[in-house]
């Protein structure tokens, strides 16, 4: 029985969808700016970021302060969070073969989150006088150090070892963070919890230029190792074939998954569902050649966030949700569809990476 091409898997296709949902995700970056508390309309929104874009201000203080200092960074930090994760989500996922695979496989989101709780509850002074952000990063990074020391054998990273090694990890600093938890005041609790499920709502200008700056040159390295991806999730028999250097290719990924995970959760606190649903909607519409479902992947990630963001402040406006409570609402039942359908996509998926390493 032949597969069934995704509706969008030609080249041709892939490309129209992509721009297609470059002008959707502008659209919704707008109405995201333009809707909140104090309403304002699409119009009034572009010329306060045209005031901007030539050197200027906006006659309408008020409106200037509303877009520019307020709503163009939180908008702006959800654009660059969905995209990270989505494709942090998509190389883990290329990585270790398994369609369940997100950012906080590697340890990345429980060792951030393990840093700036330690941060909340004893003080930066336990976190060797680190604010929050950094606190996190650094746990983020740590934690991703002891899973790729103890996933590694051989000078590579076998799937298996390394998923074993992540959810152990993982679940050994959660149990840190537990702890720390329940000796925390009750308004520490409700900020790591606030914290824990993830928000763009603290962003400013300052907070965007070093998660954007990672999140950037991460993305060009990623999309730079597409076909070499297209052969990873074949077998390490078909890789090795073409050329391909496993370990370093591996380890290259890893790394920069990593710096891009740990810089956005920093920032944005644990958000769970992305890097995990994304991917897979991608390939759903394009197929699982990765020259075409990475762009389309940071652009839906960017979407999905913009528009989990917007739900999360006006479902129960004027009081906030945190935004992971939004993602995992939509994402939990897609994630036991996929528990389902995980052994036909994954045979596929290799099916279709022989064919598009071979083209």
């Amino acid at each position: 029985m032949r597969d069934r091409l995704p509706p969008f898997a030609s080249a041709r296709g892939a490309r129209a969808l992509l721009v297609t949902l470059s002008v959707v995700l502008a659209m919704c970056a707008l109405a995201s700016m333009a809707i909140g508390s104090v309403g304002l309309t699409v119009p009034e929104v572009v010329s306060v970021l045209l005031a901007h874009a030539g050197g200027g201000q906006h006659a309408d203080l008020a409106a200037d302060q509303i877009v520019w200092n307020v709503r163009m960074p939180r908008t702006a930090l959800a654009i660059v969070t969905g995209a990270g994760l989505a494709l942090a989500g998509a190389v883990i996922q290329a990585i270790v073969r398994n369609p369940l695979g997100d950012p906080s496989l590697i340890g990345v989101t429980p060792g951030a989150s393990l840093g700036a709780v330690a941060v909340i509850v004893l003080g930066s002074g336990a976190a060797a006088g680190l604010p929050l952000t950094l606190a996190a990063f650094v746990g983020a990074l740590v934690t991703f150090a002891v899973v790729f020391l103890l996933g590694r054998s051989e000078g590579r990273m076998p799937p298996t070892r390394l998923i074993l090694a992540g959810v152990a990890v993982g679940y050994l600093v959660s149990s840190m963070t537990y702890f720390l938890q329940t000796i925390a005041t009750p308004n520490q609790v409700q900020r790591v919890l606030f914290w824990s499920l993830g928000s763009v709502g603290g962003a400013d200008w300052g907070t965007l230029p070093i998660p954007t700056a990672i999140v950037a040159l991460g993305t060009v390295v990623i999309l730079r190792c597409a076909p070499a991806l297209n052969a990873l999730i074949g077998s390490d028999d078909l890789a090795a074939s073409l050329g391909i250097d496993i370990a370093r290719l591996q380890v290259t990924l890893l790394v920069v998954v990593a710096a891009m995970t740990g810089s956005l959760v920093a920032v944005a606190g644990g958000i769970a569902f992305v890097g995990l649903v994304v991917p897979h909607i991608a390939r759903l519409l394009v197929g699982a050649d990765h020259r075409r479902m990475l762009p389309l992947t940071a652009v839906l990630g960017a979407i999905f966030l913009i528009l989990a963001d917007f739900a999360a402040r006006t479902v129960r406006a004027p009081a906030e949700l945190p935004i992971g409570v939004v993602t995992a609402a939509v994402g939990a039942p897609f994630f036991l569809w996929l528990l389902t359908a995980a052994p036909r996509s994954s045979a596929r998926r290799k099916r279709i990476a022989v064919r598009a390493v071979a083209s």
